[in-house]
């Protein structure tokens, strides 16, 4: 039962088992979360969306990482904290907004991009820290990166 509900988990209800490109599903699927977390609680929604994220795939990925090599593709918790930690700069703006679509779509795409191409400290946690910290911190160092880019080009694009 244990092992059933870390891979339920770790897989982010089953996301991560979508053959092509687990990774981009479900940093698509944690835009939801993303949106509902921040238009009714804004940053407190968005940093208890991290928090819990982060802390079950702590618990998830450990499980897993048992009978498994280190970060399996088909594991995204560690893509729902990073991509949730994404908005948190901009969670405010985003809280009761109906047209913020265009930041989700920029978080979104940076993410991935800082996921995928890995510049340091995300490549750090992903060489050289292998097990459930790995894992999880190099989503969530991504997610960083991500999270001042999009915050940035906000800011760029208000001042226009």
């Amino acid at each position: 039962m244990k092992k059933h509900l870390s891979f339920f988990l770790a897989t982010f209800f089953y996301i991560g088992k979508i053959k092509f490109a687990p990774g981009s599903f479900g940093s698509l699927a944690t835009l939801p979360l993303a949106f509902i977390l921040a238009y009714f609680y804004g940053l407190i929604g968005i940093l208890l969306g991290v928090l819990i994220s982060f802390f079950i795939g702590v618990w998830s990925v450990k499980e897993v990482l048992k009978s498994t090599s280190h970060d399996p593709s088909f594991v995204v918790i560690d893509e729902v904290a990073g991509q949730l930690l994404t908005f948190a700069l901009l969670a405010d703006h985003l809280q009761g907004n109906l047209q913020s679509w265009g930041i989700y779509i920029c978080g979104f795409i940076l993410f991935r991009v800082f996921d995928i191409f890995k510049p340091n400290p995300v490549g750090w946690a992903d060489k050289k820290l292998l097990n459930t910290w790995g894992v999880m911190l190099d989503d969530i160092f991504a997610g960083m990166y991500a999270a001042i880019i999009t915050y940035v080009l906000f800011i760029f694009y208000i001042a226009i």
